[in-house]
């Protein structure tokens, strides 16, 4: 008769074999991989603007984890955050369920009253930015405080910053929260200086953006992953991030500790106890805390310092993240291959199209980006996608582009929300309180983000016959125009 640990060797050797057979889809496009995915049939294959991808490493970790049924966060989830955290060189990384859950906890988290003066309260304002999606900006909302837009550049897609000096002169202003959008550093070496004047909180939400780095203009000063700027930060891991657990996201202890505590309680139902799941008694005195009015000794596991949420993920979702890990760097190098192989393939095409730029370029040359000026920040993107914006002046719009690509099974987006204040939700809350949003001057940028931008995949899963046909489906559309 096979022992226990003999029959779960047999299971995950026969979960290799199943997901070679099966995944070949999934698996990397670059490298060793691009002949280990199915025959791609230009016109037929879909090439999706992202997806999973992954081999059978991932898929035997969550079946060897889910064998073991510890079900909740535990030794694997563990075990993941100290990995994103040594990954980032940040103090603390703690796993939540989603990317956006990681921006309602993190804002959150700066609301508790345990902060004094600098706590986020009701009315309070947090500058942010107007295009982009919308969980960026919804906890702002969801937390009492108000948002302050400032435009976008409709070129690095991120907040145009001519305004924000006068963004905090109301007096309230509590805090930063804005994205790197599209995997594009937004201008840390401006934003910094201003929350470090004006000692507001900087939440960097980096979910489109791991394995970005940026470079100050201090003399001698080195590359450093976006999300290590801000006091906190905030990672995705749905399927078209740069790794995913399927579902999950992380948020990230950049530099104050403390706050580590107040995150794990928002996430952990607002609970006063920082046990991790399956221990008791961390702090040595369970039964000899007083809180509230509550009766000296009350079991710490259940006095509630926060009103909270329980947002953690699973401890499978855990075990596939540690093996998407060890393929991070890989990935990154693949989009930004990616990015400059279709950024070669369409250039002459500057008659239909402008072209996304990193933070501090000034253009693109065959060679590469041309900085600002010697002593300008550089940024190296971890491209998300590949950003166009149709000009007004081509012979098709925006939408007639979009359905040409997406008739050859290309697959599309446009920027998420693209100008947040025109949907739906936020036309609504301005009518019913006009005070709860404050927009600096005209959105001119957000509005040309919103009505020509599409972007397509540079995920690595594409491989390079994928790559031609997106140039040459794109060119042949140009050419008929």
């Amino acid at each position: 008769m096979k022992t226990a640990a003999e029959l779960k060797a047999e299971i995950l050797g026969l979960t290799r074999e199943y997901s070679a057979l099966t995944h070949g889809a999934n698996r990397p496009g670059y490298g060793d991989g691009d002949g280990a995915q199915p025959e791609f049939v230009p016109g037929e294959t879909t090439i999706p603007y992202a997806g999973r991808v992954f081999t059978e490493d991932e898929v035997e970790a969550a079946v060897s984890s889910t064998l073991d049924f510890w079900l909740t966060l535990g030794t694997e989830g563990e075990a993941f955050e100290e990995e994103l955290k040594q990954f980032l060189g940040v103090k603390r990384s703690i796993l939540v369920n989603s990317g956006s859950s990681a921006n309602l906890l993190a804002l959150s988290a700066l609301t508790s009253h345990k902060l004094g003066e600098r706590r986020i309260r009701a009315g309070d304002e947090v500058i942010t930015c107007a295009a982009g999606f919308p969980t960026t900006v919804a906890p702002i909302i969801q937390n009492g405080a108000v948002p302050v837009f400032l435009d976008n550049d409709p070129l690095t897609l991120n907040a145009r910053l001519d305004r924000l000096e006068e963004a905090f002169v109301s007096g309230k202003t509590k805090a930063v929260m804005m994205a790197h959008t599209l995997g594009n550093p937004f201008d840390l070496e401006t934003i910094t200086d201003f929350c470090r004047r004006h000692e507001l909180w900087l939440i960097e939400d980096n979910c489109d953006a791991l394995g970005a780095t940026y470079t100050s203009a201090e003399a001698n000063a080195r590359p450093r992953f976006t999300g290590t700027f801000g006091d906190l930060s905030t990672q995705s891991f749905y399927p078209p991030h740069h790794l995913t657990l399927g579902e999950g996201g992380a948020i990230n202890i950049v530099g104050r500790m403390y706050l580590r505590v107040l995150v794990e309680s928002f996430r952990d139902w607002g609970r006063d106890c920082w046990c991790a799941s399956g221990k008791a008694n961390t702090c040595n005195k369970r039964f000899e805390w007083q809180l509230g009015e509550l009766p000296f000794g009350y079991d710490h596991k259940y006095i509630y310092s926060h009103l909270g949420y329980n947002l953690k993920p699973l401890d499978i979702q855990a075990a596939i993240g540690r093996q998407q890990i060890k393929k991070l760097p890989a990935f990154g190098e693949a989009r930004r291959a990616n990015w400059e192989y279709l950024r070669q393939g369409l250039a002459g095409l500057e008659e239909f199209f402008d072209f996304h730029l990193p933070t501090h370029a000034k253009g693109w040359t065959p060679k590469g980006f041309e900085w600002q000026n010697e002593n300008s920040p550089r940024c190296s993107p971890s491209w998300f996608g590949f950003m166009m914006l149709v000009k007004p002046t081509a012979p098709f719009t925006r939408t007639e582009f979009a359905r040409h690509l997406e008739g050859h099974r290309i697959g599309n987006r446009m920027l998420f929300g693209g100008n947040l204040l025109r949907q739906p939700a936020f036309m609504q809350l301005r009518q019913e309180n006009p005070g709860a949003i404050r927009v600096m001057g005209e959105l001119s940028g957000a509005d040309r983000i919103m009505n020509e931008s599409i972007f397509v995949g540079v995920y690595p899963g594409l491989t390079r016959a994928m790559l031609d046909y997106i140039v040459e489906t794109i060119r042949a559309f140009c050419q008929k125009a």
